[in-house]
């Protein structure tokens, strides 16, 4: 697997993993190529990416990242976050999604406060977590 700079010739491939995601961000994929984003490859074939809003010193936001169905839970998603780092990484995430919460709790992420019905359909509290 090779985690590698979002081109515009991904695009499709990313539209294809968020529509597949329902806990993606369901934002314009071409907007991903004014941040930082990031591919996950393999043998070819983009099944996840990772968008970020690099915030000055040393940090940065996790605004999007999504695993094809396919590839999730062989460490896609974690190798995408770790090329984020050595910065500190800030995002939210739904307080229902007991799986991302996880995940993100195991790479060592710590709730750091509360956003309250900050998504909508349905309205629900964001956990924000910082690693």
């Amino acid at each position: 697997m090779t985690i590698r700079r979002m081109l515009e010739a991904d695009l499709p491939a990313v539209a294809a993993i968020q529509a597949a995601t329902t806990h993606a961000a369901q934002w314009p994929p071409a907007s991903y190529l004014t941040r930082e984003s990031w591919v996950a490859e393999l043998n070819g074939v983009v099944i996840g990416f990772l968008v970020l809003l690099p915030l000055p010193p040393g940090e940065a936001e996790v605004l999007n990242i999504a695993v094809s169905p396919d590839f999730q839970r062989r460490g896609v998603g974690r190798a995408l976050l770790n090329r984020a780092s050595p910065r500190t990484l800030h995002l939210e995430v739904r307080e229902s999604n007991a799986a991302a919460r996880a995940f993100y709790q195991s790479l060592g992420f710590q709730e750091t406060g509360r956003r309250r019905a900050y998504y909508q359909h349905p309205s629900e509290d964001a956990i924000l977590l910082s690693r």
